[in-house]
């Protein structure tokens, strides 16, 4: 029997992308200059930007129409 959890850890950028995870991306807090930031990750972990609130991180990702993510 396969084991999804296992699968899932070994998932490639490549597989994630044919899966549709295209639409999604994630925001995570950062320091930038020493200051906090909110870093914008697509799916796969590619850097999209730094926004200087969570709002207006999410509210660039709606805008370029993917379903924002929160990271911790």
């Amino acid at each position: 029997m396969i084991n999804v959890t296992d699968s899932l850890r070994s998932i490639t950028s490549r597989e994630l992308y044919a899966l549709g995870v295209q639409e999604l991306a994630y925001v995570k807090r950062v320091s930038q200059e020493g200051a906090d930031a909110y870093g914008v990750f697509a799916a796969d972990g590619t850097p999209l930007g730094i926004m200087a609130t969570r709002e207006l991180a999410f509210a660039a990702l709606k805008q370029h129409d993917l379903e924002p993510m929160s990271a911790h």
